[in-house]
């Protein structure tokens, strides 16, 4: 599977939820917010950045599951502008502290929602491709989980979420 097809089961979620909830307006920046507060919520289950507290992070596959709904927000904006012509995974083998790595990409994030360009947007898909590697997750691990999520957030709309 490559990325080209995440894009594909994106496009279908987006269509399905823009259906069942009527959605008729523009959503690129409650959007661009949604993949905000996921990057929050990732940092959170990482505890990466909590000094005071001696509490290790999350189990792996919370984690990722994290990982995974900021995912599913990058691939949605991307379909918004038309910037889906990325086919591979960013990998970048770089070892990188998360806290710094966190910042970088709410950086990068908030650069696209105010001047929304391809570049930007690809920047956003190169931090979370250095997030993957220094959180130990590969490509498939990542398809695995989106998969799954995404028949999760399909349940979640038809049961009125």
């Amino acid at each position: 599977m490559n990325l080209q097809q995440l894009f594909k089961m994106q496009k279908e979620l987006d269509d399905f939820i823009e259906k069942t909830q009527n959605i008729e307006r523009d959503v690129f920046k409650e959007k661009g917010l949604a993949l905000m507060v996921e990057l929050a919520e990732l940092a959170n289950e990482t505890r990466c950045f909590k000094f005071w507290s001696t509490k290790g992070a999350s189990e792996r596959d919370v984690i990722l599951e994290e990982y995974v709904d900021s995912i599913h927000f990058i691939l949605s904006l991307g379909l918004l502008k038309g910037y889906t012509a990325i086919d591979k995974w960013p990998v970048i083998e770089e070892k990188r502290d998360l806290t710094e790595t966190f910042l970088m990409t709410q950086d990068d994030i908030l650069k696209f929602i105010s001047q929304p360009t391809e570049d930007r947007y690809l920047a956003i898909w190169q931090c979370y491709g250095l997030i993957a590697y220094n959180l130990g997750f590969t490509f498939e691990d990542v398809v695995a989980a989106y998969i799954e999520k995404n028949e999760e957030n399909y349940n979640r709309q038809r049961s009125g979420y």
